[in-house]
């Protein structure tokens, strides 16, 4: 797998500009987000046309509800020929399951490759003082390991979590699983809302196999330098990585 497939560009500016800049990037990013700001304003539309312009989709809905209807939920959304789809770990097995069901159901019958679901543990923007307010009172990395068992019970492969909690959970759920980590910020660009942050080179050195990278592509004086420099970035870990 190339560098530029372990990068997931968080479209989260209006779809034209995000369009654009796809195509700008696209030799650098492999992966486009679609998240809640782009699918609320265009629907699927969102998707379909990062799609027509051959880009792997991120769907990044975060699925909460009963499982009848996350279970809906995700058969549309994979009917779409996406590539993932997020739900919350939170909701429990049971409707991580249905989300399973959902998506390979939707695939099916439209004929597409289903979804990589990706079950959300801790958002980064959380810490843990902050779970504490929310009636968590373990750590995050513990509540993300907690998280992660109930995914893996409920035969999901893949999570969404922290750089910070990437080692701890190849340990613990083995090489095969898919590890998106948020809060990515190249060494010199700011945190802005996130807590739990890593630069490329340090999330893929810890165990991250999909970073997802907005504000550092899209808000920089140069979009496509900043890409580049974060395709070389995830390279050289990469690659240091085979070595050892």
């Amino acid at each position: 797998m190339a560098a530029r497939d372990h990068i997931a560009l968080a479209a989260d500016v209006a779809l034209d500009d995000a369009l654009s800049l796809y195509e700008r990037v696209v030799l650098h990013v492999g992966v486009v987000k679609v998240g809640l700001s782009l699918f609320v304003e265009h629907g699927p539309n969102a998707v379909k046309a990062f799609v027509a312009r051959g880009a792997r989709v991120f769907l990044d809905l975060k699925l909460h509800d009963i499982p009848n209807t996350v279970e809906l939920a995700a058969a549309k959304a994979a009917s779409l020929n996406i590539a993932y789809l997020t739900v919350h770990a939170a909701g429990g097995q049971a409707m991580l399951e249905a989300a399973q069901r959902g998506a390979q159901a939707g695939a099916a019958a439209a004929g597409v490759k289903p979804p990589r679901i990706l079950a959300v543990t801790v958002l980064t923007s959380m810490k843990d003082a902050e779970l504490a307010t929310i009636g968590v009172g373990a750590t995050a990395q513990a509540q993300v390991n907690a998280l992660a068992l109930v995914a893996k019970s409920a035969g999901l492969s893949g999570l969404v979590c922290s750089a910070h909690e990437a080692k701890a959970l190849r340990g613990l759920l083995g090489a095969e699983w898919e590890l998106c980590t948020p809060g990515i910020r190249p060494a010199g660009v700011a945190a802005n809302d996130q807590s739990r942050v890593e630069t490329p080179e340090s999330a893929i050195r810890a165990g991250a196999s999909l970073l997802v990278v907005g504000r550092p592509i899209y808000a920089a004086a140069d979009p496509v330098k900043a890409a580049a420099m974060i395709e070389a970035e995830v390279a050289a870990a990469l690659a240091s990585g085979k070595a050892g």
